[in-house]
């Protein structure tokens, strides 16, 4: 038997199993302390996106024997290659992708080398799975652009180009795939690198390497190959292993978006999060945001125990020196360098709703751990995504991106995106369906928000109704053209006269006379007539009044924001409620006439979409009661 090996320091003899779990142990160390790299692979349709993150896996040796058996069959099943393996269907997993031959959701996929740990996202190519691609993008540090070497660059290569410089990605792989299709010709590499360096300059992306490239083959993955003497450039793997991703962010100092309120009882109150940037220690002077409160660091505290100091990344809770009122969606920050606040922002948007945005219609906006209320105020411009020209725009499409004004209802703690993601990036969430719509960057705070505050009245809206001997409210009248809103609005007018108390009927006709008589009747325009009437009505009840709105609101969102104007009670959304049928037959402006004949575009219940109330405080039938009765049906609620 082998004699163990002395030590020569202390001449004791060692035991060979303490060397190997000595060796064992910095293994593990080794694996545990070297970096991460996240990237993705993006481009368009069929560019070899899925088999060159396949035959990563696959040359890495990073599979295990069960996922080789499988991958043989489902080549044979699936497969492209013929009687080869398929490295793509390594990473399309739905069952859709496999029989299509394409990517549609992100895939996601970690490996590692002795050098880099990696999570790779394979993102899809076709042009309605845009989103998917931006969802992809968020968080890596690498783009690997596939282009095909027969095809050269494509209006997705420079859409997802344009969403990789959108969201901040610095370093781009141009590999451009199928050399062999092409004879492995320098200059068809050479002019595809040319065309996109000149789209990397115009879009902003400082570090473009190109790499020609066979996924398929294997050429100039792993190690540089035979068929390319001509390039003198890393592999992939040797450009994933080496590139450098420290981002050139600006020095802002500590922040803690609060996730959540840590209270296990009455003796502790620590406000946890993920550090998003900079370092805290015990004894740091922090403020607050938005609401300004200072303090200093009392404790810093993890499930493993207090710390000295923390950093970026890393998740904790905070403890402070003084009882500060905190929430969920506040910030922590440095008190030396505390972030902004502000109401509204530039910001660039990225649309992936079904549904075209609206300026004016409000979403949730969720930004950090903070959710409001937002809307897009303006868009200043769409860009073109082959040529980022700036088009005029009043809406936006299904992968459309836009610059934007957009306003909040309250101000929030914020970074510009280039400076810090976590508080420079937002989504944008229906507030019916809670699906995100959008995904956006901000650019900066618009001067305006800080600008402007609310001037304080000494008499206040209790002591104007009381002068008025009333309560003030806002009774909506919504409903098909001819329904009856109009009439019936005009008989509460008449009955709550008569009775001595005070309101005003804004009807659509009358104020499209005046205030809303620059506005059409496109989608657009319609969700700003119905802002502009909101506002107003709110002015009045805050005045006292009763107000009579007659409008026909075509859209629940609309009616919605509307609503949200006003103190709880104050709004009675009245559903006149007529078939499209009667209302047709009444017809008396003859508009519903002209309209079939295609004289009067975008009309409610013909070719624009009228979305019933599914639960107002009143609904009316005119086809069942008088209108007479249904007017003192209005009032009793108004008065009740």
């Amino acid at each position: 038997m082998a004699s163990a090996p002395l030590n020569e320091a202390t001449s004791t003899v060692v035991p060979e199993h303490d060397d190997a779990a000595a060796a064992v142990a910095a293994y593990l160390h080794q694996h545990e302390t070297k970096g991460l790299l996240r990237f993705i692979t993006c481009g368009s349709v069929d560019d070899g996106k899925s088999t060159l993150i396949g035959r990563l896996l696959h040359d890495t040796k990073r599979l295990f024997d069960d996922q080789l058996s499988a991958l043989a069959a489902d080549s044979r099943r699936h497969g492209t290659q013929g009687d080869a393996i398929d490295f793509a269907l390594l990473v399309d997993g739905l069952a859709a992708e496999r029989e299509q031959g394409i990517t549609i959701d992100v895939a996601y996929r970690f490996f590692s080398t002795d050098q880099r740990k990696f999570i790779v996202a394979d993102c899809p190519g076709h042009e309605q799975y845009t989103r998917n691609m931006a969802t992809g993008a968020s968080t890596a540090d690498v783009a690997v652009v596939l282009v095909d070497a027969r095809k050269g660059l494509l209006t997705q290569t420079r859409r997802h180009s344009y969403i990789i410089s959108l969201l901040g990605i610095r370093h781009v792989l141009l590999a451009v795939n199928k050399m062999d299709l092409v004879g492995y010709d320098e200059g068809v590499f050479e002019r595809i690198v040319d065309g996109y360096r000149g789209l990397a300059t115009q879009l902003g992306i400082e570090h473009v390497t190109a790499v020609p490239l066979s996924a398929l083959q294997g050429d100039n993955l792993l190690e540089r190959s035979p068929h390319t003497p001509w390039y003198r450039g890393p592999s992939v793997l040797e450009y994933l292993e080496s590139v450098d991703v420290t981002r050139d962010r600006a020095d802002i100092g500590f922040r803690l978006p609060v996730q959540w309120v840590n209270r296990p009882n009455q003796d502790f109150r620590g406000f946890a999060g993920t550090v998003a940037v900079g370092e805290v220690r015990p004894g740091d002077a922090v403020v607050v945001l938005p609401s300004g409160g200072r303090s200093r660091v009392d404790r810093v505290v993890t499930a493993d125990g207090d710390l000295q100091v923390a950093a970026a990344g890393q998740a904790i809770t905070l403890t402070l020196t003084d009882e500060l009122d905190i929430s969920r969606g506040d910030v922590i920050a440095a008190a030396a360098r505390p972030a902004e606040v502000a109401d509204q922002f530039a910001a660039h948007l990225l649309w992936m709703g079904e549904q075209r945005l609206l300026p004016g219609r409000p979403y949730w906006m969720k930004i950090g751990t903070r959710t409001v209320s937002a809307t897009v105020t303006e868009i200043k411009h769409k860009v073109d995504v082959n040529t980022q020209a700036q088009l005029a725009a009043k809406h936006l499409e299904l992968n459309e991106v836009a610059y934007c004004n957009l306003g909040l209802d309250q101000p929030i703690p914020f970074e510009a995106y280039r400076d810090n993601r976590d508080l420079g990036a937002f989504i944008l969430i229906d507030r019916q369906t809670n699906a995100t719509v959008a995904a956006g960057t901000l650019d900066f705070a618009l001067r305006r928000a800080g600008n402007i505050h609310w001037h304080h009245a000494d008499i206040d809206q209790a002591a104007r109704a009381l002068s008025l001997g009333q309560t003030p409210r806002c009774a909506w009248f919504t409903g098909l053209s001819g329904s009856g809103k109009s009439t019936i609005a005009n008989l509460v007018e008449k009955k709550l006269h008569a009775m001595g108390h005070h309101a005003y009927i804004l009807d659509g006709d009358n104020v499209r006379h005046g205030l809303n008589k620059d506005l059409g009747f496109t989608d657009e325009d319609r969700v700003e007539n119905i802002r502009r009437v909101a506002e107003v009505a709110r002015l009045m009840t805050d005045a006292g009044l009763i107000v009579l709105v007659s409008f026909i609101s075509p859209f629940r969102a609309e009616r919605r924001m509307a609503r949200e104007l006003f103190g709880e009670g104050e709004f009675i959304e009245v559903f006149v409620d007529t078939p499209l049928s009667v209302a047709e037959e009444r017809d008396v402006k003859g508009l519903y006439a002209k309209a079939r004949a295609g004289k009067i575009p975008n009309f409610t219940g013909i070719d624009s979409p009228y979305e019933a109330p599914e639960s107002p405080e009143l609904r009316l039938d005119t086809t069942a009661a008088a209108a007479e009765t249904l007017a003192q049906r209005v009032v009793d609620r108004l008065l009740g």
